[in-house]
């Protein structure tokens, strides 16, 4: 049974329920070319509505610095939310006062309701007691299915949820479920890939997971600083020459506990960071002076598909090239699938970040993983062993 409250058995029915969503989805000239983050939506906000709930969605959108920004209003997400759900979705011109009261009390059972963007009042960061309160006022109870907003400690995301009965969303509860099962009780042998470009914004992430996982894959341009650590020479590679000793620190206490470290043992590089450059193979040790590491090299890939054959959890964060610019993708195109296939042969894969998200749609294997989570921050930050407010706020008492 998990330690906060979620939907199941909850009696709904004629209750105003303030759904905490994440509407925070890009948008180009009135159009969404995400749908899918609004689609994880659907089932909490169908459920609701179909067991007769009146249902009120509040989200931010964008930064507007507590100030109204007409650009940054979420009628146009309303509309596009109404689209996916294939209902009628209204929308108030305010998330709190007369104009979201009477939007609100105009609801019949079954309705669907977005107010507009929480972020138009400079409470809703500061998470001020009277912002929430008067959010809280608007409701009978609160639903948070915004995981990727749960490490933010803002008034709609953790101030409402000690106002008013506080209830996980089926997002928020396969979000959780998920994590729990990739860390917090894992079948082991458990490995995790890290990738991204630099070790000083993930120190707290390797830092965790060295105590936590039994392999720890690292890749990306992040690599190259542990390979520089170990008195490599990596050319023009990037990697932070002040954070060797970090690394070295990062290795050691790896060994102390028991969890084993795949470093790059190859590179592929190049003289230029463009499309289709020429390429070579090198050793992770002889990169040339002239070239910079741009992607772990084929028998790197190799090791780590031969290890996730060992494995039965797996939980990934940051590709392990530069996969946006061929042809320093084929690293994490290779691996992607390898983990694809793993899963479908019974490893648990859980796999989050927007560039990771990128680049498993890029393999066309995002799908295959167990879970891939729809979170940024919040997914790093739980990784990172860090407690999220939004979900504290959701715990049983």
């Amino acid at each position: 049974m998990p330690d906060y409250r979620t939907l199941d058995g909850l009696d709904v029915k004629g209750l105003r329920v303030l759904l905490r969503a994440d509407l925070n989805v890009p948008l180009h000239d009135g159009r969404i070319p995400d749908p899918p983050r609004l689609e994880r939506l659907s089932p909490t906000i169908t459920e609701l509505s179909n067991k007769g709930a009146r249902v009120i969605v509040l989200s931010h959108f964008g930064r507007p610095k507590g100030k109204r920004v007409p650009e940054m209003s979420l009628r146009p997400v309303a509309e596009a939310l109404s689209v996916i759900l294939k209902r009628k979705v209204g929308f108030a011109p305010d998330c709190i006062g007369p104009d979201a009261e009477r939007a609100i009390s105009a609801l019949a059972d079954g309705d669907v309701l977005v107010l507009q963007n929480t972020r138009f009042y400079p409470g809703e960061e500061a998470n001020d007691p009277a912002f929430a309160a008067a959010l809280a006022k608007l409701g009978d109870l609160y639903v948070n299915d915004a995981f990727s907003a749960a490490h933010r400690a803002h008034a709609s995301t953790e101030g409402i949820a000690h106002l008013l009965p506080a209830y996980a969303g089926r997002l928020m509860q396969a979000e959780l479920d998920a994590l729990d099962t990739a860390l917090g009780a894992p079948r082991r042998p458990v490995t995790a890939i890290v990738g991204g470009s630099k070790v000083s914004t993930k120190l707290d992430l390797l830092t965790n997971l060295v105590t936590k996982v039994d392999l720890l894959v690292i890749g990306g341009a992040m690599a190259n600083t542990f390979v520089a650590a170990q008195g490599a020479e990596l050319g023009k590679s990037m990697q932070e020459a002040g954070l060797h000793e970090t690394a070295r620190g990062i290795i050691e206490v790896a060994s102390r506990q028991g969890c084993r470290l795949l470093l790059p043992v190859d590179f592929v590089v190049s003289e230029v960071f463009a499309p289709n450059p020429p390429t070579q193979i090198v050793p992770a040790h002889e990169v040339p002076a002239n070239a910079m590491a741009l992607d772990v090299g084929p028998a790197t890939v190799d090791a780590i598909i031969a290890a996730l054959r060992e494995q039965k959890t797996l939980i990934w964060n940051g590709p392990l090239g530069a996969f946006e610019t061929p042809p320093f993708d084929i690293a994490t195109m290779r691996v992607a699938k390898a983990v694809a296939s793993a899963t479908e042969a019974g490893l648990i894969s859980v796999a989050g970040g927007g560039d990771t998200i990128a680049a498993l749609h890029q393999a066309g294997v995002a799908d295959r993983l167990t879970y891939v989570s729809s979170a940024g921050g919040a997914f790093l930050e739980w990784m990172e062993g860090k407690t999220l407010p939004g979900v504290a706020a959701l715990r049983r008492a």
